[in-house]
Parts: C-alpha cells; sequence; structure tokens
C-alpha cells in the first residue's frame, strides 16, 4: 500500500509541474516515476510525516485569525524563548516543524541548534510580569 501511495505522491508531483493532463504526458509521467529511486519508508515516520501534514492543515487558519489579532490589537512585547525539537526526526521533518512556527504571524524561528533546540521569537499583546 504504501509503494502504490509514493507512486501517486510523485505523478501528483509530475501533474502539478507539467500542468498537462494529456496521454503523452501521463505515460511520460508514469515513466519518470517508474525510474526514479525509491526510498523504503520506515511506518513510525510515515505517522509522524501524515501528522506534520495534519498540523499544516489546522496551522493554516491559526495563521489567518493571528494575523487579525494582530491587526485589531496592538502586540507591543515580544519574547524569545528555546523549544526543544521532538524526538526522532528526521531533517525533512525538523524543515516542516520550523515551517509551521514561522508560517503564523506572531512566531519565526530565529535559529535551529543542533543539540536539538529551536530559537523562537513571539510577539504578545502585553508584558509578561
Amino acid at each position: 500500500m504504501i509503494g502504490y501511495l509514493d507512486i501517486l505522491l510523485r505523478l501528483v508531483i509530475w501533474f502539478l509541474l507539467t500542468a498537462d493532463s494529456s496521454l503523452a504526458n501521463i505515460v511520460i509521467g508514469t515513466i519518470v516515476v517508474m525510474l526514479l529511486p525509491r526510498n523504503p519508508i520506515n511506518p513510525s515516520a510515515l505517522n509522524q510525516w501524515l501528522r506534520v501534514l495534519w498540523e499544516i492543515v489546522v496551522a493554516i487558519p491559526q495563521a489567518y485569525i493571528e494575523a487579525i489579532e494582530m491587526i485589531l490589537f496592538p502586540h507591543q512585547a515580544e519574547d524569545v524563548t528555546l523549544e526543544q525539537v521532538k524526538p526522532n526526526r528526521t531533517p525533512g521533518l525538523i524543515f516542516l516543524d520550523i515551517f509551521l512556527i514561522t508560517f503564523t504571524p506572531k512566531t519565526i524561528v530565529l535559529n535551529y541548534q543542533e543539540d536539538g533546540w529551536y530559537e523562537v521569537h513571539r510577539v504578545c499583546r502585553k508584558q509578561d510580569s
């Protein structure tokens, strides 16, 4: 089942890149997908990828809400914190974590430390006492 998902994902990417749904393009895309090397997929990594993809779906409305909130209410305070990287993250998942943090308007990753920490800058409405 996982092999079919890999082929389907590659075909979707091919069709998005070429923007052509002709029979010749489908045949060429299928040949290209079959010739590309495949990596074995670890089921636990697949679970993590699906969880991150769901977090991206949830982050989109959150980003709009935060943007509207920043327009309506002044955000005059800021904070820099360290957040620990989740265990057993591949480089691709670390990239997506950084993307998710930076995608929302109130946060941005300033630095990724190799020892497993993100340095995150946040803006807030009020200074915490």
